[in-house]
């Protein structure tokens, strides 16, 4: 399970509201960069400029792309997606 204490300080923060759920997504330092998050949902994942891990880059906005980052999240090998939305 992701830790919020072991976050990378390069995600982007913040929290988004869905359907009135409230989400936001980060990387921890257990990431491997397999890229899992990044192909499930692109639009909220990416590389980090120093190329050795993954972050959050974007809060998702729109229903489509929170299905996105939960399949990321469920389907990272590591656990290293986590959820700090309340």
């Amino acid at each position: 399970m992701a830790d919020w204490k072991n976050r990378w300080e390069d995600n982007i923060g913040g929290t988004a509201v869905i359907g009135g759920k409230k989400v936001g997504f980060f990387v921890d330092k257990e990431c491997i960069l397999c890229s899992v998050c990044s192909d499930a949902a692109p639009n909220n994942f990416r590389m980090s400029d120093a190329e050795d891990h993954d972050i959050t880059y974007k809060q998702p906005e729109n229903e489509e792309e929170l299905a996105g980052c939960y399949e990321a999240m469920e389907n990272c090998p590591v656990e290293a997606i986590g959820d700090n939305g309340e």
